[in-house]
């Protein structure tokens, strides 16, 4: 059979670890395929090489049966091959649209041409529901709307073959749905598509087959149609995944974190992104703010986090009211939305970064010097513990590590704080179902300790089946206060839209 796109005997080798291991992908012309594997399975790396990122050690990419050199983007690009990338490639200074055109713009006696770009790409954007503002600033931007423009990117040079990097790891379950049916129209148009994901729902939705890969080796290829859920998250894993969360009752005690009107305006437009928000977690409990990407979540828990100055309210922590400089100090743990931007120094090693919030610590310096030997130790102990995989242990840099182990890193750094209250902003983002499994665990094993979670997330089964409290937040106030098994997938949805609003004790 003739493949639009093979990729055979695929090896490829990084310092301390063989990334892709005789690797195997064949791709139908007007297909959805899936590509499925933990976090540094090689997925990424796998479609790094198609996209010409990346050069293999071994192996031939065929294009319609005959075989291509792909050695950059640009050659990629002259096949046809476009590609969405987990961590966007977007330059934060420029607009939409001079993003979107980047590398493909029109030049006309030397000067730039805007006007036919800007109709063009309004017109996708509408035709595909990706709306966007075309003279917007990356940087002003939600991370929501910085995967549009990815999209859009990738839409405008009308390339055939679209590979998708996690392309809903940042998107809300509405703009999941219509992603999906974009996908669908897309190859109904001819174009194929190679999905990457974590998310078996999403597989199951839109994949007609699927091929796992298993600590850079494949596993093999299944027609999705023919698998369960349990079935490919085995194949991923090697072991069976437990796909829901399992916790006893909560038992709470005294409040550890107390909100009062807390407002966060605009520095724009001076609209409130956070108004008058009042809420409390208490000792044993997961409290999960729930809504709509954009609607003041990023603000709220980044003025939580000591991270942004607040326009009014008082938050308190154990009873005591704490300003934004001492709040880190005072006990509490923040796993970031951005880990690149708030989670992590990329260009420190993995040692480095899990001391980032101790280092200053007597376990970790000694009359002003570091004590190196402490903390490798000590981080050591946490890569084995979290599972981090990294091909030179501690000393791995942290820029080269897969987006799901770098998230893992934050996870187990700030977990091991021992803080009276972690917030956790999307946690789980880009994680494999067993590193899903094992993160849900550690939160439930947190709050089974006394200490209280406030929990942020986009996904609706995360936030039904790992939460104690729903708080759900619209347009910058939280307008209900719900126990998971007294509200609907249906209620929590029109909650989150701005419907209704409701309050419970």
């Amino acid at each position: 059979m003739d493949y639009i796109i093979e990729m055979a005997g695929i090896t490829k080798v990084f310092p301390g670890i063989i990334a892709n291991d005789d690797v195997t992908l064949q791709l139908k012309k007007g297909e959805i395929h899936a590509l499925l594997g933990e976090n540094g399975a090689g997925k990424s790396t796998l479609m790094s090489i198609l996209f010409g990122l990346y050069k293999c050690e071994k192996g031939v990419i065929k294009k319609n049966g005959e075989t291509v050199h792909i050695n950059g983007p640009n050659d990629a690009g002259k096949l046809g091959i476009g590609m969405v990338h987990q961590h966007f490639k977007l330059v934060h200074n420029f607009s939409v649209l001079e993003n979107i055109i980047l590398g493909a713009e029109t030049v006309k006696y030397g000067m730039l041409k805007l006007d036919n770009a800007r109709n063009h790409v309004v017109e996708l954007s509408k035709r595909y529901k990706l709306e966007i503002n075309p003279d917007a600033l990356i940087s002003d931007i939600t991370v929501g709307m910085q995967q549009r423009v990815e999209i859009l990117k990738m839409l405008y040079r009308e390339n055939e073959i679209l590979i998708f990097d996690e392309p809903t790891a940042v998107l809300t379950p509405q703009e999941i749905e219509e992603l999906m049916h974009i996908m669908k129209n897309l190859v109904e148009e001819g174009k194929s598509i190679i999905f990457i994901t974590h998310k078996l729902n999403e597989i199951k939705a839109v994949a007609d087959r699927c091929t796992v890969l298993r600590k850079g080796k494949g596993i093999g290829t299944v027609d999705v149609a023919s698998v369960s859920k349990e079935e490919l998250s085995e194949m991923m894993v090697g072991r069976k995944v437990n796909l829901s969360v399992e916790k006893a009752e909560r038992q709470t005690g005294d409040t550890i974190l107390k909100v009062e009107n807390l407002t966060v305006n605009s520095k724009t437009h001076g609209k409130a992104l956070v108004n008058n928000a009042s809420f409390e977690v208490r000792a044993g409990e997961i409290v999960c703010i729930a809504g709509i990407d954009g609607n003041g979540q990023q603000e709220l828990t980044l003025a939580l986090a000591g991270m942004l100055e607040p326009d009014g309210g008082r938050v308190f922590l154990e009873g005591k009211e704490i300003t934004r400089s001492d709040i880190r100090s005072r006990g509490l743990s923040h796993i970031p939305e951005d880990r690149h931007k708030h989670g992590l120094v990329l260009d420190y090693n993995l040692a480095f970064n899990l001391v980032l919030q101790n280092y200053y610590t007597p376990r970790f310096q000694k009359r002003g010097f570091l004590r190196f030997g402490e903390i490798y130790k000590f981080a050591d102990n946490l890569i084995e513990n979290f599972d981090i995989r990294c091909g030179q242990g501690a000393r791995t840099v942290a820029r080269s590590m897969s987006g799901g182990n770098q998230q893992k890193a934050i996870i187990a750094r700030e977990i091991s704080r021992d803080s009276r209250l972690l917030v956790a902003v999307q946690p789980t983002r880009g994680l494999d179902v067993g590193a899903i499994e094992y993160i849900h665990r550690q939160l439930v094993a947190e709050r089974d300790k006394g200490k209280g979670v406030l929990l942020v997330s986009l996904e609706l089964d995360e936030v039904m089946d790992v939460s104690d409290r729903i708080l759900v937040i619209f347009e910058g106030k939280i307008v209900a206060d719900v126990v998971p098994k007294e509200v609907s997938y249906q209620d929590l949805g029109l909650y989150m839209a701005g419907s209704s609003q409701r309050k419970n004790a």
